[in-house]
Parts: structure tokens; C-alpha cells; sequence
């Protein structure tokens, strides 16, 4: 129940997000910045090869740069389902710190929390970008 709630009040402060991110044009300075780069909703009604239903779907994908001394991106994808497995309800969340180091090379760190998953993984990684 606890966590049910934790991630209703993560979806609300990213919808709040999204709105107020997409109202601000970028504040750019020389230490401090923020520039939104994506922020979507996407609703999905599920249905599986045989025609079954499974449920429905809300993908929420912010992406957004911000610069505290240095330049970053904040990744966060979220995919909540309503009766797409044995639960009634799921999620799967990536929350991703991204550092351009070079034109097309990035560290990243990622954070997955899911209701699947017993206990949050925390990834490290390059990134190559195409």
C-alpha cells in the first residue's frame, strides 16, 4: 500500500513537471540551467497476439538538461499497467543521471524500481549515441 502511494505521488509531481516544464522556455547561465528536451504521455490499450486483453498502459518519458557547474541529463521512463499480468496493477520505472563526456559518448547511471523486482538495481554504463 505504502509503495502504491509513493508511486502515485511520483506520477502526479511528473505530470506536474511535464506542465510546468513545458510552459518554461530554457533558463540558461553560466553555473545553472535547465532545458527540457522531451516530456510525453502516452496511453496504450493492450492486447496480446491471440486477441486477449491485457489491460491498459501509461508511459510517461521525461528527458530533460540541466547544467549545477556542469552540463547533465535527467531520464525518467515510467511504464504503469493496469491488468496486463496476474497483478492488478505494475510498474516499471527508469530513472537515469546521464553526463555527455564526449560528442556521441555518455556516462550513465540508472536506477530501475519495479514492482516485479524485489529490491531496486542500479546500473552503470557508457552510452553511445547514433
Amino acid at each position: 500500500m505504502y509503495l502504491t502511494k509513493t508511486l502515485t505521488a511520483i506520477v502526479l509531481t511528473t505530470l506536474f513537471c511535464f506542465c510546468n516544464a513545458s510552459a518554461l522556455q530554457p533558463i540558461e547561465g553560466e553555473v545553472f540551467g535547465i532545458s527540457p528536451i522531451t516530456n510525453e504521455v502516452s496511453l496504450y490499450k493492450n492486447v496480446d497476439d491471440s486477441g486477449t486483453d491485457r489491460g491498459l498502459t501509461m508511459q510517461i518519458i521525461s528527458i530533460n538538461g540541466f547544467k549545477a557547474g556542469t552540463d547533465f541529463n535527467f531520464e525518467f521512463t515510467g511504464d504503469f499497467n493496469w491488468d496486463m499480468s496476474d497483478e492488478n496493477y505494475d510498474y516499471y520505472i527508469e530513472l537515469s543521471l546521464v553526463k555527455p563526456v564526449l560528442k556521441n559518448l555518455s556516462l550513465n547511471y540508472q536506477r530501475i524500481i519495479a514492482k516485479f523486482e524485489d529490491e531496486s538495481i542500479n546500473q552503470f554504463g557508457i552510452r553511445f549515441s547514433f
